[in-house]
């Protein structure tokens, strides 16, 4: 099962600058990128903030929302990580996205499971935040491939590697 997190962040480092802030600040490169690799993927994965920025779920594609209540039109888990990837993989997914917000994000990056991180860069600055990741962590990432967009964002692509050795 392939696993990847897609995020956006600011030039200094922030996915958001509170926990109801829609990513209406991301330009077309981002968006695009984004429904590409999420509708490839078929399923993604985010918490319940995030999925609050939403205007309603997203189409071809099975929501997955980490809340203990159940909300209409989505599927809702509280599983761990690896417990809901295997589950997701027995339905037949083959590929998975992670889609925010940073406790999410975290959540996986810690489990081990990610196997990439598709990061957009924007040029812009929020001076304080959400950060990408909430916790401490240690872990490389290799650079697969960098591209940069009209608006001068950076679209980079990294593989992770939890051995410690790069």
């Amino acid at each position: 099962m392939k696993t990847f997190i897609i995020a956006a962040m600011t030039a200094d480092g922030y996915i958001a600058k509170e926990t109801n802030h829609g990513a209406y600040w991301t330009g077309k490169a981002d968006k695009k990128r984004f429904v590409e690799l999420t509708k490839r993927a078929g399923v993604v994965i985010m918490g319940f903030n995030t999925y609050k920025t939403l205007p309603r779920p997203l189409k071809e594609r099975v929501n997955i929302i980490y809340s203990p209540e159940p909300i209409e039109g989505v599927e809702t888990t509280t599983l761990p990580p690896a417990e809901l990837l295997k589950n997701l993989e027995a339905r037949g997914f083959k590929e998975v996205a992670i889609c925010g917000g940073s406790t999410i994000y975290t959540m996986f990056m810690k489990a081990k499971v990610v196997d990439t991180i598709y990061l957009t860069i924007e040029p812009i600055l929020f001076g304080s935040g959400l950060r990408l990741f909430q916790e401490d962590m240690l872990f490389h990432l290799k650079l697969v491939s960098s591209a940069e967009s009209e608006s001068g964002a950076l679209l980079l692509e990294y593989t992770a590697n939890y051995s410690g050795n790069l």
